[in-house]
């Protein structure tokens, strides 16, 4: 098993999360990124594991605030505040992508 992951591997993460790194921050996440997936992939080997037992973190019993209405926000004050826009809606970056198959 290899102890890092490849420069083409971090390069992939950071085009993701859409960040530069120098050629020594990929060093070191090259280690680092690969001890995360280690330890996440820890999870994959726990035994006993039921998803009957763990369906979520909270309880059937747990109460929930109740729905009111409330003001409304002024669209034109929201998206004097927003970067981008296009007429009244918000413009943010595309993030999902088809990918391979798709």
């Amino acid at each position: 098993m290899k102890d890092k992951l490849s420069k083409e591997e971090v390069y992939h993460v950071a085009n993701l999360a859409r960040i530069s790194l120098t050629d020594e921050e990929v060093k070191k996440y090259q280690i680092q990124l690969k001890q995360i997936l280690d330890d996440v992939e820890k999870i994959n080997n726990v035994k006993g594991y039921d998803d009957d037992i763990l369906i979520a973190c909270w309880e059937e019993n747990t109460s929930l605030r109740k729905d009111e209405i409330g003001e409304m926000l002024n669209p034109k004050e929201v998206l004097e505040n927003a970067p981008h826009h296009s007429g009244n809606y918000i413009a943010v970056p595309i993030v999902i992508n088809g990918g391979e198959g798709a």
